[in-house]
Formats: C-alpha cells, sequence, structure tokens
C-alpha cells in the first residue's frame, strides 16, 4: 500500500479475513532509536490548523475509540454481574450464605482479580504495538508468556484461598462468617485459574479489536449463569456449593468460547500454535507485568465507573496500535479526543446526580440520617465521578505507552503515602468522619491524576513511537528477526 493513499488512522474490522488483511497492511516503523532522528510514518494524523480540521478528525477517533470501548463496557459489566448475581441468589438462600459470597467476592476474589487484571495488562502494551508495527506474529507468543505467568501467580496466590477462613478472622471478621467463607474460597479456587487463562486472552483479542466477539460470550454466558444460579442455589438447594459451582463454571465458559474462537483459525497469522519461544524473555516479562499490578491495584475507585473501564482498554489498545505503527501524532490526538469524551460524560452523570440528590438516596436506606449525610456527600461524589472518568484514561495511556513502572510509583505516592494518611487525619484526628476519610481519599487521586496529566503533556510522542519499535524487537527475542525481514517485505 502507496503511503500517500493510506487512510489517515488505520482501523480494524470485525470480520476475520479484512481484519487480517489490514493487520498486515500496517506500516513497519521506519526510524532509528534516536528521537531525534525519527521520521514519522507518511500515513499519520495530519497537523490539525483550524476548528473544521479538529472537528473532522474528533468524529474520526471517535468513531474508533467508541467501537473499542463500547463492547468493552458491555463486557465488563456482564462479567462484573457473575459474582453480582451469585451474590443475589445467596441473599434468598440465607444471611450467612450472602456474607460468606460477598466477603470471597470482594476481599479474597477481589484482589486476586485486581492482581490477575493488572499482570494481563502488560500485554495491552505489547501487543498493542505489536499489531501497529505489522508483527502479528508475534501476539500468540506474547500471550503465551502471559499464561505461564499469570498461571504460576495463581498457584500463589492460592495459598489465599485455602487459608481464607484464618486470614479473615485475623482482620476482625466474626469466627461463623469466616468459616463460611473460607469454605466457599476453597471451592472457588478454579475462577482463580480462569482469570490466569482470561485476562491473557482478553488483552489479545483487544489488541486486533475482536471486541464484539467477546461481547457475545460474555452477555451468553451471564443469561446462563442467571439461570443456573436459580436452578443450583434454590431450586435444587445446593447453597453454597451450587454457588462455587456455577460461577466457576461460568468463567471457565468463557475461556473456553474464547479459545475455541482464537484456536478456530479466526485470528490468523496472530495465533500459529504453541511455541517454547513462550519461555524466553520471561523475567523481562515478569517485571512488566508486576508494575502493571501495581498500577491498576492502586485505583480501585477510578475503576468503579464502567464507562471509564471501557474508555481505559479502548485508550490503550489505540495508543499502542498508533505508537507502534509509529503514528505519534494520531496517538496524542486519540488521547485527546478519550479525555475530553469522559471528562463530557463524568459531567453529565455527575449533573444527573446532583438533580437527584434529594430522592436517590432512599433508594439504599430508609435511615433519615444516612440519607442526610449521603445528600451532603453528592457533590463531592459528583467531583469524583468527573475525576474517576478522567484518570483511567490517562492510566489507558500509560498502559498503551509501557509506563507502567512510572505510573505505579505515581500511584503509590499519591494515594496511598499522600491520599489515604490525609484522609485519616481528617477524619480522626480533626474529627470530621467520613466527609474527612472521603476528602483524603479525594485529593490523592486529584493530585494523582494532575501528575499524570503533567507525565503525558510533557511527553515526547516521537520518542515513544521509537521506544515501542525497540521494545517489540526487544520482546520478539533474537530468534524473531525474521519477523522483522518478513515485515519490511
Amino acid at each position: 500500500m502507496e503511503d500517500g493513499k493510506q487512510p489517515l488512522i488505520s482501523s480494524a474490522k470485525e470480520d476475520g479475513q479484512e481484519q487480517e488483511h489490514q493487520l498486515q497492511s500496517l506500516p513497519v516503523a521506519r526510524h532509528t532509536s534516536s528521537a531525534a532522528t525519527f521520521v514519522p510514518d507518511a500515513s499519520d494524523i495530519s497537523p490539525i490548523t483550524g476548528p473544521v480540521d479538529f472537528y473532522r478528525a474528533f468524529l474520526t477517533e471517535s468513531k474508533k475509540l467508541w467501537y473499542l470501548a463500547g463492547p468493552a463496557i458491555f463486557t465488563s459489566i456482564c462479567q462484573y454481574s457473575l459474582g453480582a448475581i451469585t451474590q443475589v441468589f445467596a441473599g434468598h438462600v440465607g444471611s450467612l450464605d450472602l456474607a460468606a459470597v460477598s466477603i470471597e467476592n470482594s476481599v479474597i476474589a477481589g484482589f486476586s482479580f485486581g492482581v490477575m487484571l493488572g499482570m494481563g495488562s502488560a500485554l495491552e502494551t505489547l501487543c498493542g504495538q505489536a499489531v501497529g508495527a505489522g508483527q502479528i506474529d508475534m501476539l500468540g507468543i506474547y500471550m503465551q508468556r502471559s499464561w505461564v505467568i499469570l498461571v504460576t501467580t495463581a498457584l500463589l496466590l492460592s495459598l489465599l484461598y485455602i487459608f481464607a477462613a484464618p486470614l479473615l478472622k485475623l482482620i476482625g471478621q466474626t469466627e461463623e462468617i469466616s468459616e463460611a467463607a473460607g469454605v466457599f474460597a476453597i471451592y472457588m479456587i478454579p475462577q482463580l485459574f480462569a482469570y490466569a487463562m482470561n485476562f491473557p486472552i482478553a488483552k489479545f483479542l483487544q489488541s486486533q479489536s475482536k471486541i464484539m466477539v467477546m461481547a457475545l460470550i460474555a452477555a451468553v454466558v451471564l443469561v446462563l449463569h442467571t439461570l443456573f444460579s436459580w436452578l443450583f442455589m434454590l431450586k435444587l438447594g445446593w447453597g453454597l456449593v451450587g454457588a462455587a459451582i456455577v460461577l466457576d463454571t461460568s468463567w471457565w465458559l468463557i475461556v473456553i468460547a474464547q479459545l475455541l474462537y482464537i484456536f478456530s483459525g479466526t485470528c490468523g497469522r496472530a495465533w500459529s500454535g504453541f511455541s517454547l519461544k513462550a519461555f524466553q524473555n520471561l523475567w523481562g516479562f515478569v517485571k512488566l507485568s508486576l508494575a502493571s499490578a501495581v498500577m491498576l491495584c492502586m485505583n480501585i475507585l477510578g475503576w468503579t465507573i464502567m464507562v471509564a473501564l471501557g474508555m481505559n482498554a479502548a485508550i490503550s489498545v489505540r495508543v499502542s496500535n498508533e505508537l507502534g505503527a509509529s503514528h505519534p501524532r494520531t496517538a496524542k490526538f486519540s488521547l485527546v479526543v478519550a479525555v475530553v469524551t469522559s471528562f463530557l460524560i463524568g459531567l453529565v452523570l455527575s449533573a444527573i446526580l446532583i438533580a437527584t440528590r434529594n430522592e436517590y438516596p432512599s433508594l439504599f436506606s430508609s435511615d433519615t440520617s444516612v440519607e442526610t449525610l449521603v445528600e451532603e456527600l453528592t457533590p463531592i461524589l459528583a467531583l469524583c465521578i468527573v475525576i474517576n472518568n478522567i484518570q483511567p484514561v490517562l492510566s489507558g495511556v500509560a498502559i498503551g505507552a509501557g509506563w507502567q513502572a512510572v505510573v505505579a510509583y505515581v500511584n503509590i505516592a499519591c494515594y496511598y503515602l499522600f491520599g489515604i494518611p490525609l484522609g485519616l487525619i481528617l477524619g480522626y484526628k480533626l474529627d470530621w468522619g467520613v466527609r474527612g476519610i472521603w476528602y483524603g481519599m479525594m485529593t490523592g487521586t486529584i493530585v494523582q491524576t494532575c501528575v499524570l496529566f503533567f507525565i503525558v503533556y510533557r511527553t515526547n510522542w516521537n520518542k515513544e513511537a521509537s521506544i515501542a519499535e525497540d521494545r517489540i524487537k526487544k520482546w520478539g527475542g533474537a530468534n524473531e528477526s525474521d519477523v522483522d525481514k518478513t515485515s519490511d517485505n
């Protein structure tokens, strides 16, 4: 394809053959490792010279973002709902069952979910940039490396499940609930290994923009999960055992369905079978995965908004694809579109919240004192929604560019070393109560967002595109030099 005839921004289609052709046609980076000598690919977005150019480019990029973000949001909601539906049915079984499922989901499985999701996000950087550079052959190798690391991590985390009961007692939970949650946690160990398989698969498919199939699988499994939860937990009276069986099975159905889709040949060159190359460069891969895990686990509040989570995945794919394809200006503009879009969504949600501040608290509590406190805190909650709609976008940019380690340090410093201690001082030392704790945490998040903005603002995007090519070569290993030659041809 000639540069002059190439579209400004490459767009992936869901159709297998058309997308495969498109991915193979992506330009290979043509530059050296020096940012000073970097020359963007000719198909990079043209400089924007006026409002009309900005409007057209904004609409084009918005379509690309929502093509990824929409199904990603839907998939996230469906997968999140699996545990939530189990909790709903557990509540109809008994209060002890509800407590056991809720604690296991939020404490044990919640922590493991965050670790696995974070470590799996290292794949977003590598796969996304490999797709952008046209080195599709490496995607399957990257996914297999991530499987090795995450399954090993799952073996270590399984100790948390095995010793869940004494750990819950240690942090102050009652003996009855701790024992019930401990038994349920042991039953849920298969779900842990499903996490280890699922998250690399998800990043592998997202990097190729194969989002719709993930959404379809998640929707079908959610329907089946609801049906069988009712059957096993209520109709057959299996209680916690039934809950565990259905929840484990649902997560493994997602994994198996996605694997069948990949193995069927729909991913073309991206999956060429299992390879011993998956065991090369594992330590470097581990370091990137650990940095990713720390980064995401430090941002629990930001991930509570499903729209922001979907935009996080979308901007990560867009930035990594465009940097890998030597399109630094396109990557930068994609960031602008994502931030503006998320900010506007946050404003709309906040406005709705403030407009209904006198009505919505009664949906959650009949206690007038609680309702009054919620009404008073609504403006702060509204501000939190706006901030937490922006922060995940910046984190997604970090994943796409491969800045996980730097952002992990920023998150730890701003949130855990500044925000939480400030909240404790305001809440307990100054007797501000819940308001003080919330003010402190929100302040930490605001500082965190400002620091990320500063990092992004100072970024040399030409240099990042150059680093992306170097990263692709590094993670490809010495034996993958033939891939570069093939792509050049």
